[in-house]
């Protein structure tokens, strides 16, 4: 009686010991943030729950930046990876060694392939930021591709869906020694409510429909 009574106690710890995992050489850990903290090994970052748990494996791709200007409201100010309504920062390199960013869900799926050059955090299920695109116009005479650049002030969704297209922008040099990241020209400032920066007459305050 007594081994089966052991053995019962036995197996009703073996799921514990089986779920239980220990995150180990971590280089660093940012605060919590919605349930979810990031942590670091050398440039990967990787996401734990408040129980430890490792819930988005280590990545290159989180944006973070450990020379950031916290007191900036937009992508300079970015120390470490954290969400934000459910969406936190990715980057890629493009052009000439051009960072620009995207998002990820909470399961690590990207929601937003990077493609914007700055970006404000959401605010009531929205953002604003910089688009940028890139399109092909056809060849030159030595048979080589030829692309256009666009960009545009945008707001966006959490879905990563653009739901409204502002300013386009001008003057943004997509090369590493001329490049300078350029500063958002809409702030979201409340439900239908934005601000809208214009080069020859400053800001002002618009009006908008949002369907949620």
């Amino acid at each position: 009686m007594k081994n089966i009574i052991i053995t019962a106690f036995v197996m009703l710890m073996l799921p514990n010991v089986f779920h239980s995992q220990t995150v180990k050489n971590i280089d660093e850990i940012a605060p919590f943030s919605e349930g979810l903290a990031a942590v670091r090994q050398g440039n990967q970052w990787g996401f734990i729950n408040e129980e430890g748990q490792m819930v988005i494996d280590f990545r290159n791709d989180i944006y973070w930046n450990k020379d950031a200007d916290t007191s900036k409201k937009d992508i300079s100010g970015v120390k470490y990876p954290m969400f934000n309504e459910g969406r936190c920062l990715i980057t890629k390199i493009v052009e000439d060694g051009v960072p620009v960013y995207g998002f990820i869900d909470t399961k690590g799926n990207v929601v937003l392939e990077p493609q914007l050059l700055n970006v404000y955090p959401f605010k009531n299920g929205f953002t604003t930021a910089v688009l940028f695109e890139k399109s092909m116009k056809g060849k030159n005479e030595f048979n080589l591709d030829i692309y256009e650049f666009k960009f545009h002030d945008v707001m966006l969704d959490t879905s990563g869906e653009i739901v409204e297209f502002f300013n386009r922008r001008y003057n943004i040099q997509m090369t590493k020694k001329r490049y300078q990241r350029p500063s958002v020209g809409v702030k979201h400032l409340s439900k239908g409510l934005v601000g809208v920066h214009t080069q020859d007459q400053g800001w002002e305050v618009r009006k908008i429909t949002l369907n949620n």
